[in-house]
């Protein structure tokens, strides 16, 4: 069996669909099926009994593309919190269970949640982002930039 580790996962292992290839700098493994795979592991840590690890809970914020600043604005609560649950494995039980909602609705196909959580992170990112606005040849034209990305 692999253990399979993703976003600092500890308990997880495949039995199979995952071949391992040598190449020239070691080992390298092939998983046939990542987004299966991935979609298989959150239903399963949103349905598992007991409360879930700093690990488990990032594992499903990933999953649902949302940032520690994203998800701290949906909770009420900072990204300094998110990241501190994430590190000392200390949830609230109620962002537990919140957060396994989530997930479970974006599974099911609650499109509108879908909608929900990409705006969330779209207007998390607007947020920390500048507005770069340039006169070219056929008027005003605007665009957002990444304000880490321009200040390096």
């Amino acid at each position: 069996m692999y253990k399979y580790d993703d976003a600092g996962l500890r308990n997880v292992w495949l039995a199979n669909g995952y071949t391992v290839r040598k190449t020239r700098y070691g080992k390298a493994v092939a998983i046939e099926n990542v987004e299966g795979l991935t979609r298989a592991i959150c239903r399963a840590l949103a349905s598992k009994p007991g409360r879930l690890t700093g690990a488990e809970f990032r594992y499903l914020r990933l999953h649902l593309g949302l940032s520690q600043k994203a998800l701290g604005k949906a909770f009420g609560n900072t990204e300094q919190a998110i990241a501190l649950w994430e590190k000392k494995g200390r949830i609230p039980l109620w962002a537990d269970k919140h957060l396994r909602l989530l997930v479970i609705a974006k599974e099911d196909g609650n499109e509108p949640l879908g909608r929900a959580l990409e705006r969330l992170d779209i207007v998390e990112r607007l947020v920390s982002s500048r507005l770069v606005v340039e006169e070219t040849r056929r008027g005003w034209k605007t665009r957002f930039e990444d304000e880490e990305k321009t200040a390096a």
